[in-house]
């Protein structure tokens, strides 16, 4: 005789009244609730005027479920939201409905709701989130995001980044690959007071302004002081397999004690979490599914919905992570923590529950199955939507994942190489001609220093090729264009230029000699300039030798014999010797009379 048992379970949810109870995330809606959503369609104008069999409310709810659910229509989504319903009466909308409700709403609410939600989650203590006193931050492009065909795009990673400048800060350190290796944009993350580790490109070559003792030197991108690294990394596998790779950085972290090499390297490979990040986002969560929406505004309202659904289930993660103090946030799962909010969306638990606690169902799944630690490893890279059909790899790395067993770092100590260009035809070559040139520094450092020997004066590319032994002056011209557009030199006029103010090492001026007062004006002049022939001697300087009290009428004789070939005008009001000057008549023994 076969006898059986059945057990009755019975539970209480607590979920909104009436037509809104339809509008929940599960538990996710603790960090989502009603009042907020409330709030939200009300400042945007998207709350009904008479109550409808499907609200507002409803409908945010809704949509956010629908990137719970990428692989079903709307009709089975909305069967997740009310299974757990059974027994209280809820809409059986059609699909059409359902279509209507999403087009009332709109893109606005979603965005506005994501500002609201969206932020920094971790604490500074927790492990993972900051270097030293700084929170990382990551800027990368994600373009593999599949939607209806609505023509190409327009703008640059640089155009995206800068509208997301103004969430920088003092205590932000910004970590980007060579995509964003732009000196206005790099002056422009500066300028939020935030810090930055950026690779630069093999091209970009930059002025020497201080050689530091473990290989790194310091230089100037713009006006924002910046130290270059330039190291190689090789990565041994235990297979066997030996890559190689050069790295060179540009971190605004100057000290070489606080910051060292090894450790800021290390710390770029951290940039790679975005790509994490965007996996979860385009992959995990979104299946890597085209989007439902036809339109564009259907495609902006499902993205801001995609978004902050990624935010609340980040926020479930952190609160689980950070409640076992000395857990790395990297040890979190997504895919865990995506499953169990499912769940609780199906079974519509912890909707209104206040004694669930910081760490709810979705945090006691994580906690659950914590990852191990990162473990280095490297595969080859892969196209994720490539335009050609069969997409070529990059085939010195490993075809599948393969553990790294040790990385070696080693930095460049020699000066940084020649500029980029260099025509192939007519290439730069120093002659013994101008033995003054420093031709064992890079051409961009030997410039800078040359026209920091000579403070104020403008040059032309004819007589800096003469100065810097340069043959090809063509191509010098266009360097010397470069350099000015990218701020390390100073464009004065056309084809003129000058050291740029921010990188100029004035020494100070030099003392005027005593001039024997029998001394004619000019005579007198001529002596003071004669005395510092490299210096440009302005009025000021030289009129209290003279005994000239007004500088101001002085500085129309500079000026008149500037016109009249006597001496030479550097820039606006400063003058030196002709090149081919004579001695002062004192000197000479000769005697003049008259005024000068």
């Amino acid at each position: 005789m076969l006898q059986s048992a059945t057990s009755t379970f019975t539970r209480t949810l607590t979920v909104a009244q009436g037509v809104f109870a339809p509008g929940h995330l599960g538990e996710l809606t603790k960090y989502l609730p009603f009042e907020l959503v409330d709030d939200v369609l009300a400042e945007t104008g998207a709350v009904q005027r008479r109550l409808r069999v499907l609200p507002s409310r409803v409908g945010v709810y809704f949509l956010l479920a629908l990137g719970l659910f990428p692989h079903l229509g709307y009709a089975k989504v909305w069967d997740k939201l009310v299974t757990g319903l059974a027994g209280l009466p809820v809409a059986v909308p059609s699909e059409k409905a359902l279509r209507d409700l999403r087009r009332r709403l709109g893109p606005v609410p979603l965005k506005t709701l994501f500002d609201v939600v969206a932020g920094p989650l971790a604490q500074p203590r927790t492990p993972g989130a900051r270097y030293r006193r700084w929170r990382t931050v990551a800027f990368d492009g994600c373009s593999s995001i599949k939607v209806p065909d609505f023509g190409p795009t327009s703008h640059g990673e640089a155009h995206y980044a800068r509208q997301l400048m103004h969430l920088l800060g003092p205590q932000s350190l910004v970590l980007a690959d060579r995509g964003f290796d732009n000196g206005k944009l790099l002056a422009e993350f500066a300028g939020t007071g935030a810090q930055f580790l950026v690779r630069l490109t093999s091209k970009r070559r930059l002025p020497t302004t201080h050689r530091l003792p473990d290989g790194s030197y310091l230089s100037r991108i713009r006006s924002v002081q910046v130290r270059i690294i330039e190291a190689d990394v090789t990565a041994t596998c235990t297979d066997g397999t030996r890559l190689h790779d050069g790295y060179r950085l540009v971190p605004t972290l100057l000290d070489p004690d606080q910051d060292p090499v090894d450790t800021l390297v290390r710390l770029y490979h951290e940039r790679w979490e975005i790509e994490s990040a965007y996996y979860a986002l385009r992959h995990t969560l979104m299946q890597g599914r085209v989007l439902r929406s036809a339109d564009p505004r259907g495609v902006e309202q499902e993205l801001w919905a995609q978004l902050t659904l990624y935010q609340l289930l980040r926020t479930a993660m952190v609160d689980a992570v950070e409640s076992l103090p000395g857990t790395d946030l990297d040890r979190a799962s997504f895919t865990i923590a995506l499953e169990a909010a499912r769940d609780q969306v199906v079974a519509a638990h912890s909707v209104l529950d206040e004694d669930a606690g910081l760490v709810g169902r979705i945090g006691q799944a994580v906690l659950a199955h914590l990852l191990p630690a990162r473990r280095p490893r490297i595969s080859s890279r892969k196209v994720k939507s490539p335009i050609p059909r069969y997409a070529r790899t990059d085939d010195r790395r490993p075809l599948n994942s393969t553990k790294i067993a040790s990385i070696t770092i080693s930095v460049h100590a020699a000066q940084p190489s020649t500029p980029a260009f260099v025509s192939r035809r007519h290439p730069f070559s120093p002659t013994a001609s101008h033995p003054r040139a420093p031709q064992s520094l890079p051409l961009i450092d030997r410039t800078i220093v040359f026209l920091n020997s000579h403070p104020g004066r403008y040059w032309n590319a004819t007589d800096l090729a003469h100065a810097l032994a340069v043959n090809n002056i063509n191509s010098l011209r266009v360097l010397l264009s470069r350099w000015a557009g990218q701020g390390h030199i100073a464009k004065t006029g056309r084809g003129t230029y000058t050291l740029n103010e921010d990188l100029a090492v004035l020494p100070p001026p030099p003392t005027p000699p005593h001039v024997d007062p029998a001394l004619s004006r000019f005579e007198g002049t001529l002596a003071v300039l004669q005395s510092a022939p490299e210096h440009s001697w302005t009025a000021r300087e030289i009129a209290p030798t003279l005994g000239i009290t007004n500088p101001n009428v002085f500085v129309t004789q500079l000026s008149r014999w500037a016109r009249t070939g006597r001496i030479t005008k550097t820039r606006r009001g400063a003058y030196t010797l002709l090149p081919d000057a004579p001695k002062p008549l004192a000197e000479s023994g000769l005697t003049c009379e008259g005024k000068p």
